[in-house]
């Protein structure tokens, strides 16, 4: 999901920045909206899984204290290194979806200076 959101960015902001149509435009922004909307429900779900790994670490940890078992011990090692690299991943998306929003952004006020330019050709 990293390489393919990374990928995306440099894309659509490439796009972007060749667009001379309004059409096009249109096009790029549709797109994105829907890029959007997937990398929201990825987030949601990633804050998701995260928030019940957070959840199972803190009942092994919890188990841990009041029993002396080795096994629980590296269960909760093993929990914590993948909650590490959950929140990330979505410390990843969080920052990336926010950058959609800004290219999103960018694409309006590029949408408004072909407007402008319409309406000074006409």
């Amino acid at each position: 999901m990293t390489e393919y959101l990374t990928n995306y960015m440099k894309y659509i902001t490439d796009k972007l920045a060749n667009c001379r149509e309004s059409s096009e435009l249109e096009e790029i922004l549709a797109e994105h909206k829907d890029k959007i909307a997937f990398m929201q429900h990825e987030r949601i779900v990633h804050f998701l899984v995260t928030m019940m790994f957070a959840l199972i670490v803190t009942a092994f940890i919890s188990v841990s204290l009041f029993t002396q078992n080795l096994g629980v011990l590296v269960l909760v090692t093993i929990i914590i290194v993948l909650l590490a690299f959950y929140i990330k991943h979505y410390y990843f998306l969080e920052n990336t979806v926010q950058k959609m929003y800004v290219v999103y952004d960018d694409i309006l006020k590029k949408r408004r200076e072909f407007a402008e330019v319409s309406h000074e050709k006409n």
